[in-house]
């Protein structure tokens, strides 16, 4: 989907890689809508924006509360007519501790915001698009961390948490209709509030740059949207490593595809 013209809405859109991209995106002729719940950080972005005479909107709000993103699609249809593309963007960070020493209850918060927050978002958004059946998108950020464990030690709830995302969006990609772009945004290291919350980051890419990657692919309307090249060397070990336990313990077999869902679905359907 071309943004100009279109409005698109980002959560968690006042700081880091929402921030990028959004600035990407209005540069390209989107106007924004930016939702997030520190009042302060939203004016500091509107106006950094408003510089460089790009249309911003924003909404307070958190993600973690239904009755909100509700008011915010609500403010979408009143003041732009409609929102064209929903970016679910919004997310935390969390413990680095071990799982068995990570409270649950702390799991259970960046569930709250990095997973549910997004389905409520597509809830939301997404029956107001079933409603119009106009072309929209859907794009949920997820991470390096959906395709494998980039941390060394640590952070299970927000390494769990991506890879739900990545799940959730591969189902809702296949419930789609053609006219709803659905895509999975799947950031490498970036510069950010979340990341310096617990790393260096003097090594990680700079937002702006990471916005000029991914921005063209978003209007190309590509499902994995994709940046740090060294990921496939990460992905392809967890994969190998899958294979060749399938290669040794369940080897392909004479008459084994009888047990496939998917070709058990389709032979259903003819």
């Amino acid at each position: 989907m071309k943004c100009a013209d279109k409005t698109v809405v980002i959560t968690g859109g006042a700081t880091g890689i929402g921030l990028a991209l959004g600035r990407e995106l209005g540069k390209r002729g989107a106007r924004l809508i930016l939702f997030e719940p520190r009042a302060e950080r939203l004016a500091e972005a509107a106006d950094s924006l408003a510089a460089d005479d790009i249309d911003v909107k924003v909404f307070k709000g958190d993600v973690t509360n239904p009755e909100s993103l509700t008011a915010l699609a609500d403010f979408a249809w009143a003041e732009n007519g409609r929102a064209d593309m929903l970016i679910n963007n919004a997310g935390i960070g969390g413990s680095m501790k071990s799982v068995i020493k990570t409270d649950p209850a702390e799991a259970r918060r960046i569930f709250e915001v990095n997973f549910w927050g997004m389905w409520a978002g597509i809830s939301e958004f997404g029956r107001r698009f079933l409603a119009e059946e106009k072309p929209s998108a859907i794009y949920s950020v997820a991470s390096e961390n959906s395709l494998f464990n980039a941390f060394p030690f640590g952070g299970g709830a927000y390494v769990s948490s991506k890879h739900a995302i990545f799940g959730l969006m591969d189902v809702l990609r296949r419930e789609a209709p053609d006219w709803l772009t659905t895509g999975v945004i799947i950031p490498g290291w970036v510069k950010s509030e979340l990341s310096e919350a617990n790393l260096k980051i003097s090594a990680a890419m700079d937002t702006a740059e990471y916005a000029k990657i991914i921005a063209p692919q978003i209007e190309a309307g590509e499902y994995y949207i994709v940046s740090h090249g060294y990921n496939v060397v990460r992905f392809d070990e967890r994969y190998d490593e899958m294979k060749k336990a399938f290669d040794q313990y369940a080897p392909r077999s004479e008459g084994d595809e009888s047990y496939d869902v998917q070709r058990f679905f389709a032979e259903m359907q003819n």
